[in-house]
């Protein structure tokens, strides 16, 4: 007991897949393993340690009972660390949370949304602040020492438009990061229902082996009566073998498909696709108008750039008013100095200040040429943003309407095909064990139900496909 709450204490941490799991994970495995080794200690070594010292004293009666216990003990216990160890179903929005926590791309977004944050603060730093020292025979042969402080100070519309520029480039790195978000959404889903139809596809193919299988026995049957010739049985065989082949191509596509969504969810813990007791497609819920489009992360980013670009254009403009100049000096003038007509001495404790105001200018600037630029690269970036949201809403529009095909599609498979497909099969098989059938007949009665059943969750995919392509291009 002591040893399982303990064990039991560390297994969140042991499983964990968040922040700081790098650290948790091997403390909680090296702890769960240490108490499962001391408990098969104490459980076995002791004890056996003890009857073989012991085993000249008589043991007691209930022994065999007391034996036992321990053994079932650990049993139960290793068993419920085996179910702890076991793979977790996940659905797909959980792959999505996964893989949108822990993507690389999106933490480095996030870290250029905080980089434009920062800048913030510099939209009223004022330019450096300039100290001159004089020193030497400035007034007289005397040696006068002076120092001078001046602060250059932007026209106050430069804060302003310092700011807003600031604004709008935190906007887009905002919407660039919404545009891998969502691709990253489309690639999970993608081989989330790849691999959720492969594991599909791999169930019919091995129902389509045994059929195969019970093909080629009942032609060996009939082969060893001399009912049927050899053409039969090596038909069948070679029926069977290319289901196999089937078989393992559909392995190697499940197995990519998984390392793939394993890559994006940039987890290392394996985990399994939730089942479904009844594999069906996506539906769209509702209707979905192609204006959608206009919210899709690559066309707000075309936009936020052309506002970017505009947001430049007054900056230009403020840089081009006029600065202004704050200067103060301090300065000794050792010597003769009158002062309400008289004359006296005038030491290096003794200073002189005044205080200079100035204004720059600018005249002989770019500025014009500047704005017309950024006018320019406005313009080019609507009118790019404009003819990608015409490109995106025809293709939304196709895809709606390979929708509507793959959904028909898949209605007729489920509703005539399949059920055709079980009777097919069955009576097949009854005529060629009867011998009402020949060989070719069966076969093409396989074959014909073999690509029902194929195209059939080939249909429920193109579905899938079609809704996680609008779900992308409608920014859900």
């Amino acid at each position: 007991m002591t040893a399982s709450v303990a064990s039991l204490g560390f297994l969140p941490m042991a499983l964990s897949t968040s922040a700081g799991a790098e650290v948790q994970k091997p403390l909680a495995t090296v702890v769960i393993g240490g108490l499962i080794s001391a408990t098969a200690l104490t459980l076995f070594v002791l004890p056996l340690l003890y009857l073989v010292f012991m085993r000249n004293q008589k043991p007691p009666k209930n022994n065999k009972t007391k034996a036992i216990a321990p053994v079932l003990f650990l049993f139960m216990f290793l068993g419920f660390s085996q179910n702890g160890k076991a793979q977790t179903p996940i659905n797909v929005d959980k792959a999505i949370e996964i893989a949108v926590e822990n993507n690389p791309q999106l933490r480095s977004k996030n870290m250029d949304i905080q980089s434009a944050q920062s800048l913030s603060k510099t939209a009223y730093e004022l330019p450096k602040t300039g100290v001159d020292f004089q020193y030497g025979n400035i007034n007289s042969f005397e040696f006068d020492n002076g120092f001078q402080i001046s602060q250059t100070i932007p026209f106050p519309t430069l804060f302003g438009a310092k700011k807003n520029l600031v604004k709008e480039q935190v906007k887009g790195r905002q919407w660039s990061k919404a545009l891998t978000e969502n691709e990253l959404r489309k690639q999970v889903r993608t081989y989330y229902y790849q691999l959720e139809y492969l594991e599909h596809n791999a169930s019919v193919l091995k129902y389509l082996d045994t059929i195969y299988a019970d093909f080629i026995r009942v032609a060996e049957l009939r082969y060893k009566t001399g009912d049927i010739g050899k053409l039969d049985v090596n038909t069948a065989t070679t029926k069977k073998g290319e289901i196999s082949l089937l078989y393992q191509q559909n392995e190697v596509l499940r197995q990519n498909a998984y390392q793939s969504l394993k890559n994006l969810m940039q987890t290392q813990e394996d985990f399994l696709i939730e089942p479904q007791p009844d594999y069906t497609p996506l539906l769209l819920s509702s209707f979905i108008d192609s204006s959608a489009v206009a919210n899709h992360p690559s066309i707000q980013l075309l936009y936020q750039e052309a506002k970017i670009a505009e947001q430049n254009k007054k900056l230009e403009r403020a840089n081009s008013l006029p600065d202004f100049t704050f200067g103060y000096n301090n300065i000794s003038l050792i010597g003769m100095h009158s002062k309400n007509g008289v004359e006296q001495f005038y030491g290096k404790g003794q200073r002189f200040s005044f205080v200079d105001l100035g204004i720059t200018i600018p005249i002989f600037t770019t500025t014009k040429a500047k704005i017309r630029s950024l006018d320019y690269k406005k313009q080019s970036l609507e009118l790019n943003a404009q003819w990608q949201e015409q490109q995106l809403k025809t293709e939304l529009a196709n895809a709606l309407k390979q929708y509507e095909q793959y959904v028909a599609q898949f209605t007729y498979f489920k509703e005539q095909a399949l059920p055709n497909a079980d009777e097919i099969i069955n009576a097949a098989k009854l005529g060629y064990s009867t011998g009402d059938i020949s060989y070719v007949e069966y076969l093409f009665a396989l074959q014909t139900t073999a690509d029902i059943q194929l195209n059939y969750l080939n249909s429920i995919q193109q579905i899938n496909e079609a809704v996680t392509l609008i779900h992308s291009l409608i920014s859900k």
